[in-house]
Parts: C-alpha cells; structure tokens; sequence
C-alpha cells in the first residue's frame, strides 16, 4: 500500500494530534478569511494549533501592515492561537521596492510581533512578474532591511521549469534557486540569522544547501499530492531538527481536502503526513517542529 493510500485511509478515521502544532506560513489576512476569520481561528485551536505565522505581504507594500493588525486584534483571546506576524514585499510586486516602502517595512519590523522579513525571494514562474535584476535588488534591499532589524527571512523560491512558454523566454536560462543561493552567500550567510524554505518544493541537493546556509525547510500540503515525488526525498532527508510545517492557507490544502480553501487547522494533516513518511509519529513532528520554531525566533521579545 502506498503511503498516500495510507494516510487516506487514516484521515477518513479522524485525526488527532496530542501534542501542540505551530502552522509557521498562513496568510490570514487573504480577503477569503474575511466573513469566517474568528471561526477559523477556532477551528485551528481545535485541531491543536496553537500558534501561527500570519504572513504580511498582502497585494503589496501598501498591506503588507494587515498580518500584524490581525495579530493584535485576536492578541489574547480564548481558544484562539497566538498570532505572531511577519512583513515583507512578495517577488511579484519587487517593482513597487522603493524608499518609502523599505522605511514601512523597517518601521514594522520594530513591532514586538513581527519575528521575520518575509515571504521575500526570487519568483521566475509568471510572465508578469518582474524581470531578474528589478527582483534580485529588491531581494537584497529586504535582507538589509532584516539584518538591521536583527530578523530571521522567509524565502520564496518559484522557478520558470514549469512555467508557459512565455516566461521561459521571459527568463531565458536563469535559475530562481542558483540565483537565490548566489545571494544568501553574498548577503545573508554573514549575518547568521537563518530563516526559512516556505513550502519547500526543491530536491534533496538543494535542501542540503538550504541546511547549509543555517536555514530550517518548511512543508506545506503540497507534500501530501501524489506527483510530489522530490519534495518528498526532501523530506524524508532533512534532518528532524531542520524541518517546519506549514499550510501557505489559503493555498495548497492538503489531502484530503485538496482543492478547498486552505486554513490552519489542517496543518494536522500535513503533519500526520510528514510523520508517515518519515515513519514516526504526528506528536514527534508536533514536538520537533515546535521546538525548531521557537529556536530560530527566539530573538523575537513575542517568544520570549
């Protein structure tokens, strides 16, 4: 039986989780949270999340303020996770990095919620996103803004491999995960502040350069879909002490819920996964991903 066939069959029995899961990439401030979000929230709490990662990139510097908003507006309430937040300027509006929105995003970074720059990186798979040279400077005006602020960066790395044919020849021969790698040695490696692979989807060469670079792979439910052959290899060759998991929600639901609007809740399934394949238990996940969380933002005064 396949290890999909597997983890089918034990999600149609229902699914608990004993010990506590941190859901380290969920975009909360999506507008498909809007009518629901305290009710997704609860449903996280119920499932045994009991922190998240609100990620704060919204459609562009002039929201990239709404995760921390969302964090301190559920600050404190029952049944309902801690929210810690990050900020950051997503590849796909790398053409809106100016001055001023690098002086907002410094100015977030000084909130005792924000504990990452972030999701930043390289992205090669639409044709409308910017051209390589205007994303690799906004790449490396966002690690100084981290650096500064003492913060660890979560990385999104999309190539052009799968991408139309019109942004392969948008982007020719470059290589979002080369060109990533080149600029983590030149800009980020001397800081030694790590970060994180969000929805690590490369093979295990590059998962070892990843863990190289004092960075921890994140997985998201797209581990969980057949076709997913590398990312799983990854997986099952990180290091316990080296891996996250994550639900990238409202994106990528994991099976058996694949094609609906993710939440963090189902991170559990994502976890149970992860746990099948590495054949140990979903409480060992939950306990090692939720000490290699606290680990790499335990700078953060939000974690102290």
């Amino acid at each position: 039986m396949s290890n999909n066939s597997r983890f089918l069959r034990a999600t149609r029995c229902g699914m608990t989780i004993d010990k506590m899961l941190i859901d380290s990439h969920a975009h909360l401030d999506s507008e498909r949270y809007n009518d629901d979000r305290g009710t997704m929230l609860t449903n996280a709490w119920n499932a045994g999340v009991r922190e998240i990662l609100s990620i704060g990139i919204g459609d562009g510097p002039h929201e990239m303020h709404r995760a921390l908003e969302i964090a301190h507006e559920f600050a404190g309430k029952p049944e309902t996770p801690i929210i810690y937040a990050s900020a950051g300027i997503h590849p796909q509006e790398a053409h809106q990095v100016d001055t001023a929105a690098l002086a907002k995003l410094a100015e977030l970074a000084n909130d005792p919620k924000c504990i990452a720059i972030g999701e930043i990186g390289l992205d090669y798979y639409h044709v409308e996103n910017p051209g390589v040279a205007t994303q690799k400077q906004a790449f490396i005006a966002q690690m100084q803004v981290a650096a500064a602020a003492k913060l660890p960066i979560l990385l999104h790395i999309r190539t052009s491999e799968l991408a139309t044919p019109e942004a392969k020849s948008k982007y020719g021969t470059a290589d979002a995960w080369a060109d990533t790698l080149e600029l983590l040695h030149a800009h980020w490696r001397p800081t030694g502040l790590g970060g994180v692979m969000h929805c690590f989807s490369g093979n295990i060469e590059e998962a070892k350069k990843s863990l190289e670079l004092g960075f921890l792979l994140s997985f998201a439910g797209n581990l969980t879909y057949p076709k997913a052959v590398g990312i799983r290899d990854a997986a099952i060759f990180a290091p316990l002490e080296s891996i996250l998991v994550e639900t990238d929600a409202p994106f990528l639901a994991p099976i058996p819920n694949r094609g609906q609007r993710n939440e963090p809740a189902w991170v559990a399934y994502t976890a149970a996964y992860l746990a099948e394949i590495r054949k140990t238990t979903p409480e060992a996940i939950a306990e090692a991903t939720t000490a290699n969380f606290h680990r790499l933002f335990s700078r953060s005064k939000a974690l102290r």
